[in-house]
């Protein structure tokens, strides 16, 4: 040890300590105490100067935070008055020896479970089967948990965000994504040292195709993420994770982040909706992971860049006709056309007269005879009188938008009692809820009515009413449906209990929607033989299975992954039927909305999440620390407020 101190204070290069420390072996590695190490501290600041730099370092044998590990630094001065002298650097993920400030081997075998709980990484074979893993992982307590189906913590009135991470968590391309992003760096970063290793001759060509394939497929550099994404990011890689030393996970970065993005928005104490809160994430996610802010045009192509996960995934795609009807006066020059057109005047008038051009006309006595005088005074008056009426006019104009979530308005509780003496709450199907979007019906669009100050002027005149129809033009993967339950008026918040029944299984939606050009139909077997090789591709990236596509080496390979495809999964694509991936209720306590008790549902309700095991068809609810089995059955008829579908077969 006096030799290895004696040469930290040396400047050394780093490839030379690299080569050195890769043999060095630290004896105070039994000092590690890891029952007191937390890694989901909201901020990772020195516990002596409370700084926060990209330099923190944890001691692992009593878990505090400093900074530094040079001379005169609280690491270094810890390490030699407390005796600790293991740490981890909290960003590199690297294991020091201090006060001797010697590197310890990456290979060394009892510090991996730290680095894993510290960052941890998932490969595409790891990825692929999580929704297959039926094994509970242990913590260091002896507590087990299934890894994706873990508590979060309450921060205070933090429920709505744990509930809208736990649904996100599983929605597949979403997670997958993020969980892949953060080793993404590290592939790059070694990418070389594998490469230039001695590869056999044969196959070469293969393997390297497939490997430069592999790397086109990663995600975004993570590096490249806003704090946002890459505190979401590191959330969904601690729920997954079956390395955990503790069973479940402190969402402290992730509250940080949304408060900061949000300017206190959505803050530690403040109760929000979910619905408003999932739509602001997925915004501020799409954004951070580099997204497009701005839409392009239907006309233009998407520029390559501009999308994102969030997007692909969710995104879909509505026609919007909007009837507005107006109350204004009908203006001298439309009555002067409606007295041309109605034979009421042989003189021939252009659209834009005015009653002025009959003022203009000599009608002074000896002019013209009398009953010319009395046809135009007459026709003045006429002119003067339609002018001065009330028309409504109906306007029409058809749009067509992409949206992330669909919002439907449930009916309304009743209003009186029942027979004995309480209040029945509805129970309504989601397909009458869905009507809003069945492409027939208008429903009213509720604004104030503004009237302009030219209306005398030939304005447009004031809006009467204005009615809209939703018209279904494309669905996404993943579908969803906000059940919009709260609604503020000028003195407090109203929630209505209505409860909407749906199926958790083969929920149909084929009705509802209108592609442009009609409904596509499955090739047969006999036509994907008969396409050539980018034919076959351009059909499986048409249906968002780039994966098949690129995988493929061969025209062969590629031409039976098409004929599995058409077969198995196109079928349900083309279908739009939807299973249920997560639910999110909310539920106030019993005596809220009593009579002498009005107080605001949504400050003292609470929300809870339902998601499924795939691999064995278990449901959970999950609110906060508490994840417990539950029954399909009752989720269909709980107090949804939020609702993820996923198309059958794009898995």
């Amino acid at each position: 040890l006096a030799s290895s101190s004696s040469s930290s204070t040396l400047p050394m290069a780093a490839s030379d300590a690299a080569s050195s420390d890769a043999a060095v072996t630290c004896p105070y590695l039994d000092t590690i105490n890891r029952t007191v190490l937390d890694f989901d501290s909201p901020d990772h600041a020195c516990s002596v100067t409370l700084e926060s730099s990209p330099h923190i370092y944890a001691c692992l044998v009593c878990g505090k935070f400093y900074r530094g590990k040079g001379k005169q630094t609280p690491a270094y001065t810890h390490s030699v008055e407390e005796g600790h002298f293991v740490y981890v650097h909290l960003t590199k993920g690297t294991f020091w020896c201090l006060p001797d400030d010697y590197e310890i081997s990456k290979e060394e075998p009892s510090l991996q479970d730290i680095r894993l709980a510290l960052h941890p990484t998932f490969s595409r074979v790891e990825v692929d089967a999580l929704d297959d893993n039926q094994e509970l992982a242990r913590d260091l307590f002896g507590r087990r948990y299934l890894p994706g189906f873990i508590g979060l913590n309450n921060l205070n009135r933090t429920d709505y965000l744990n509930a809208v991470v736990q649904a996100l968590g599983h929605v597949r391309p979403l997670r997958d994504f993020f969980l892949m992003a953060a080793n993404n760096m590290n592939m790059e970063t070694h990418g070389n040292n594998n490469g230039n290793s001695g590869s056999h001759v044969t196959n070469g060509t293969t393997s390297n195709k497939r490997k430069l394939q592999q790397q086109q497929q990663q995600p975004s550099s993570h590096s490249n993420f806003s704090p946002l994404a890459k505190s979401f990011s590191l959330l969904l890689r601690n729920m997954w994770s079956s390395h955990r030393f503790k069973s479940n996970v402190d969402p402290h970065m992730l509250v940080q982040a949304v408060s900061v993005a949000s300017n206190k928005r959505y803050h530690v104490g403040q109760q929000a909706e979910a619905g408003e809160f999932l739509a602001w994430l997925l915004h501020q996610l799409h954004v951070g992971v580099g997204g497009s802010v701005t839409r392009p045009s239907k006309k233009k192509k998407k520029k390559k860049g501009n999308g994102s996960v969030i997007h692909d995934t969710f995104m879909g795609r509505v026609e919007m006709t909007t009837v507005v009807r107006r109350r204004r006066r009908r203006g001298e020059g439309a009555a002067l056309e409606m007295l041309n057109q109605g034979g009421m005047d042989t003189t021939t008038t252009s659209s834009g007269a005015s009653i002025q051009d009959i003022d203009d006309e000599d009608d002074r006595d000896g002019s013209d005879d009398e009953l010319t005088i009395q046809r135009k005074r007459k026709k003045r008056e006429t002119v003067k009188s339609l002018a001065s009426e009330t028309i409504f006019v109906e306007e029409e104009t058809v749009t067509e938008t992409d949206f992330l979530q669909l919002t439907l308005d449930i009916p309304e509780k009743p209003l009186f009692k029942d027979e004995d003496g309480g209040l029945v709450i509805p129970q309504e199907p989601l397909v009458n809820v869905l009507r809003k979007f069945d492409g027939v019906s208008f429903g009213d669009a509720l604004q104030r009515q503004q009237q302009t100050t030219t209306e005398t002027n030939g304005s447009d005149g004031t809006i009467v009413s204005k009615k809209r129809r939703y018209r279904l033009k494309k669905l996404p993967n993943y579908l969803i449906l906000h059940l919009s339950r709260f609604k503020r008026n000028g003195f407090f918040v109203e929630k209505n209990p209505t409860i909407v029944m749906f199926p958790v299984k083969n929920f149909d939606l084929s009705s509802y929607v209108f592609p442009e050009g009609g409904r596509e139909k499955v090739p047969s077997e006999e036509e994907v033989k008969g396409m050539s090789t980018k034919e076959l591709k351009h059909l499986l990236i048409k249906y968002g299975r780039t994966d098949l596509a690129n995988n493929a080496i061969e025209k062969n390979e590629l031409l039976q992954h098409c004929l599995d495809f058409i077969s198995t999964s196109l079928p349900d694509l083309l279908a739009d039927k939807y299973n249920l991936v997560a639910n999110i209720t909310h539920d106030i306590p019993v005596e809220v909305g009593r009579e002498g008790k009005q107080r605001n549902p949504l400050e003292e309700g609470s929300y809870r999440c339902h998601v499924q095991h795939e691999a064995t068809g278990q449901w959970y609810e999950i609110q906060d620390l508490n994840v417990r089995e539950t029954m399909p059955q009752l989720i269909g008829v709980s107090e949804s407020y939020l609702l993820i579908f996923e198309r059958k077969g794009c898995a």
